[in-house]
C-alpha cells in the first residue's frame, strides 16, 4: 500500500512542476475592439499559445454590463514578449437572451447566410428578427429576403473590420430594421452569430 502511494506521488510531481514552469501571458483583442486586454493565460512558451482560442464578452471589453450577453471568440495569432495578439474568429449571443426575446403571439424570423466582405473575408452569419405580433407567412419570407439583401450589400461595401464592428455594435441591425419595418411592425433585430470561414490569401 505504501509503495502504491509513493508511485502515485512520483506520477503527480511532474504535473505540479510543469504547472510551476508555465508563464503567464497577457492576451489582447485586435484593433477593431481597441486592442483591449482580454485577460491572461498560462503557457510553457510562446509557441504553445499560437492558435489558442479564448472567449470574452462585449460587456467586458466595453465595460458595459448590458452587453455581457454577446460572446466573442479570439484566436492567438502571434506573441511579442509576454503579450499575445489575437484575431477575431466569431461571436454568438447567449441562449437565455435569445429565449427572452421570443414571446407568445409574435413571429421569429431567422436566416443563415454565407457572405464575403469587400476585402475577401468569408463569413457565415445568423440573424434573427422578432415582430410585435404574429405575422403572415408571405411577410415572413419578404422579411427574410430583405435581411439577406441588406447584409450582403453592407458586406460588399465594408472591410472585414468595419463589417464586424457594425455587426457586433448594432449598426447592421439598425440598417436591417429601417428596411423591414416597412413590411410589418418589428420589435428587434439581432445578429445572433458570426463565424469566420476563410481569410484572403
Amino acid at each position: 500500500m505504501e509503495e502504491e502511494k509513493k508511485v502515485e506521488k512520483r506520477e503527480r510531481r511532474p504535473t505540479k512542476e510543469t504547472w510551476r514552469a508555465k508563464g503567464w501571458f497577457e492576451v489582447f483583442a485586435p484593433s477593431m475592439f481597441g486592442g483591449a486586454k482580454i485577460g491572461e493565460t498560462p503557457a510553457m512558451d510562446a509557441h504553445q499559445l499560437e492558435g489558442r482560442v479564448l472567449e470574452s464578452t462585449l460587456g467586458d471589453l466595453l465595460d458595459d454590463f448590458s452587453k455581457s450577453y454577446i460572446k466573442l471568440y479570439f484566436q492567438v495569432k502571434g506573441v511579442e514578449g509576454n503579450r499575445a495578439m489575437t484575431k477575431f474568429i466569431g461571436h454568438d449571443i447567449a441562449r437565455d437572451y435569445v429565449r427572452s426575446q421570443v414571446r407568445r403571439r409574435v413571429s421569429k424570423i431567422e436566416g443563415i447566410w454565407a457572405i464575403t466582405t469587400q476585402d475577401g473575408h468569408k463569413l457565415r452569419l445568423n440573424a434573427m428578427a422578432t415582430t410585435l405580433k404574429r405575422t403572415q407567412s408571405s411577410k415572413i419570407e419578404a422579411i427574410r429576403i430583405s435581411m439577406k439583401e441588406v447584409i450582403e450589400q453592407r458586406a460588399a461595401k465594408l472591410t472585414f473590420d468595419q463589417f464586424i464592428q457594425e455587426a457586433i455594435l448594432g449598426k447592421l441591425s439598425a440598417d436591417i430594421y429601417k428596411v423591414i419595418k416597412k413590411i410589418c411592425p418589428v420589435r428587434r433585430i439581432d445578429i445572433q452569430k458570426t463565424k469566420v470561414l476563410s481569410e484572403p490569401a
